[in-house]
């Protein structure tokens, strides 16, 4: 989005990029140095060097760079249908894995142990919520026995 308001449509590519102090082609932004072997001695040989552009619009790569530093957001969740799916299999089955593999539900044919898996994400992502939906299950068992 940076790059997009301090574009010119004016100008080229790679003038624009120039102007935000942006390279057009990385390899030679930032050439490899060839190494000579003389003698047993590594010595490297000087490329052409570029001439230096004047960065009219520095803030570009300023604003990006902040952006870049900026801590990721952690957006680990699981997909509403999966949450669906396995409060679903443990409300009807508890632990038995086999039974859930057999039930109508089970869309995918998902094995038990794909199922156990699936559960045990389910509880690693959201160990508060799966520990008050097994509290919850608890009261019913009771007052059916």
């Amino acid at each position: 989005s940076h790059i997009r308001h301090a574009w010119d449509p004016h100008k080229s590519v790679a003038q624009n990029l120039a102007e935000m102090g942006l390279a057009e082609d990385p390899n030679k932004a930032v050439p490899i140095p060839k190494k000579l072997l003389v003698s047993g001695m590594e010595v490297e040989s000087d490329g052409q060097q570029l001439g230096k552009k004047i960065v009219r619009k520095p803030y570009v790569v300023n604003e990006m760079e902040l952006e870049a530093s900026l801590p990721e957001k952690k957006s680990n969740t699981l997909s509403r249908d999966l949450i669906d799916y396995v409060r679903y299999m443990i409300q009807n089955h508890g632990d038995n894995y086999k039974e859930m593999a057999r039930d109508e539900k089970n869309y995918y044919q998902d094995t038990p142990k794909q199922i156990k898996r699936k559960i045990n994400v389910y509880k690693n992502f959201y160990p508060e919520e799966y520990k008050n939906f097994i509290a919850s299950l608890k009261p019913e068992k009771m007052e059916v026995q």
